[in-house]
C-alpha cells in the first residue's frame, strides 16, 4: 500500500488503523510505504512496530519531494525480501493518489521496473466540487491535467463515491471502463449506535480544522442565529489543525465563546460515538471531501446530518438530513428549521439508522479486499 497517511507511523489510531484492523486478516502480509514523519531522522527511516502481526510500516527518511524514489527503493526491497512475483498473482499494490502526485509517480517508477499491477485510488479531488482557497484551485486544475497520464499504467482507478469523482475523472480523460467503485466507508455498528446519554449539544462538528472543512462557515451561521434570532445553539467542535487559533479568534469576535466548545481530537471511536450521541445535529460544511465518514457515523447513532454536497453525501444523505450550501445564511436557516421541527427530526433520525445499517464494517472491508483481487487477478478470497 502506497499511502500519504502518516498517522500509523506517528502512532495514532484513526480511520486507517481501524480499516487495517479488519483488512489485514485477508493477506499474508501488508506493507505500507508512507512519507517522512516529524520525529528525528535516521539514515534508514524510523523503526515502527508492526501492527496486528503482519502490517509493516515504512516511513521515508527523506524529504517529501524525494518520495517517488523512496517508494521505488523501498518497494523493490520489500518485493525482493519476500520473493513476491507479480506474474504469479501473489502481490497487489494500492496507491492513494492526490496532488502533487508523488505516490502515483512512485508507483509508475516501480511498475517500470517490475510491472507490478496496481490500483490507483482517488478518494477525493482537492478543490472539487468547491475550492477553499487558491492552492486547492490549483490542485484541481493539476488533477484535471495530470490524471489521464497518472492512470495510464494502473490496472484500475478506484473511486469511493458513485457520482462526484467518476464524472470528474471521465471528463479529465480517464477511460470509463477503468473506473471501479469500491466504497471506503464502513461503520462499526457495535460502537456507533444510539445510546441513552443526555443530549449536551445542539450541534457538533468533527474533523480536521483546516480550510477545506468549512468550520468558519458554521461559526458565521451561528453568528447569524445569534444576531437575527437571539438563538445560541450549544455547539461542540471536535478536532485540531492549522485553523484552530483563527477559529477561536473568530468565535471571540462573534461573541460565541459561551456556547462554542473546542474539544480537541477525540481519543478513539468510542469517544466519537459518545460525543455524537450527546449531540442533536451533525454539521458538515466542507468544501470538498473523500467521505465524510463522520456523516455515516452520525446516522448510525441516530443523529441527523446537515452537509454540503461533497464526497458520498449526495449518495447517502437521502432522507437522513439535508444538503446545505456553502453559505452561512443557508446553514443557519436549516439549523433553525431542524431544531424546531420535532417530526422532521425524528424522521431523519429513523432514516439515518436504516441507511447506516448497510455500511457494516466487516462486510465492507471484505468487499474491498475481494474486489482488489478480482480486479487485478480475477481471483477471490479464500477466507
Amino acid at each position: 500500500m502506497i499511502s500519504g497517511d502518516r498517522t500509523l507511523a506517528g502512532g495514532k489510531r484513526g480511520a486507517f488503523y481501524n480499516t487495517l484492523e479488519e483488512f489485514h486478516k485477508y493477506w499474508e502480509q501488508v506493507d505500507i510505504i508512507c512519507p517522512k514523519i516529524s520525529r528525528g531522522s535516521t539514515s534508514g527511516g524510523f523503526e515502527v512496530e508492526p501492527l496486528f502481526g503482519n502490517v509493516f510500516i515504512h516511513p521515508s527518511p527523506w524529504p517529501l519531494w524525494l518520495q517517488p524514489w523512496w517508494i521505488l527503493k523501498k518497494g523493490l526491497e520489500i518485493l525482493k525480501a519476500n520473493s513476491y512475483k507479480s506474474e504469479a498473482g501473489n502481490c497487489v499494490m494500492t496507491v492513494h493518489e492526490y496532488p502533487p502526485f508523488y505516490n502515483g509517480i512512485g508507483a509508475r517508477l516501480l511498475w517500470n521496473k517490475i510491472n507490478i499491477p496496481y490500483v490507483l485510488e482517488i478518494h477525493h479531488i482537492p478543490g472539487y466540487p468547491k475550492a477553499a482557497d487558491f492552492k486547492e484551485w490549483i490542485y484541481k486544475i493539476a488533477m484535471r491535467c495530470f490524471i489521464k497520464y497518472d492512470a495510464a499504467k494502473a490496472k484500475a482507478v478506484r473511486v469511493v463515491n458513485q457520482k462526484q469523482v467518476p464524472g470528474f475523472l471521465i471528463r479529465a480523460g480517464v477511460p470509463e471502463n477503468k473506473i471501479i467503485y469500491i466504497p471506503s466507508l464502513y461503520i462499526d455498528l457495535d460502537i456507533f449506535k444510539p445510546t441513552d446519554v443526555k443530549k449536551q449539544y445542539d450541534l457538533i462538528f468533527i474533523g480536521r480544522l483546516a480550510k477545506n472543512k468549512g468550520v468558519n462557515l458554521l461559526l458565521e451561521a451561528l453568528a447569524i442565529l445569534s444576531k437575527t434570532h437571539n438563538l445560541k445553539p450549544k455547539t461542540l467542535i471536535v478536532g485540531d489543525g492549522p485553523m484552530l487559533k483563527k477559529l477561536k479568534l473568530q468565535t471571540i469576535n462573534y461573541q460565541l465563546q459561551t456556547n462554542v466548545t473546542f474539544h480537541g481530537w477525540a481519543k478513539d471511536s468510542q469517544e466519537v460515538a459518545r460525543l455524537l450521541n450527546e449531540s442533536r445535529i451533525l454539521v458538515v460544511p466542507s468544501y470538498n471531501e473523500g467521505g465524510p465518514r463522520v456523516a455515516l457515523e452520525a446516522m448510525a447513532c441516530g443523529v441527523p446530518v446537515l452537509a454540503t454536497p461533497v464526497g458520498i453525501v449526495p449518495d447517502v444523505i437521502k432522507n437522513a438530513g439535508e444538503i446545505i450550501d456553502w453559505n452561512p445564511a443557508d446553514i443557519s436557516k436549516k439549523v433553525l428549521e431542524l431544531l424546531g421541527n420535532t417530526a422532521k427530526y425524528q424522521e431523519y433520525r429513523a432514516n439515518g439508522l436504516k441507511i447506516a445499517s448497510h455500511f457494516e464494517k466487516r462486510a465492507a472491508i471484505k468487499n474491498y479486499a475481494e474486489k482488489l483481487l478480482s480486479t487485478l487477478f480475477t481471483r477471490t478470497l479464500k477466507k
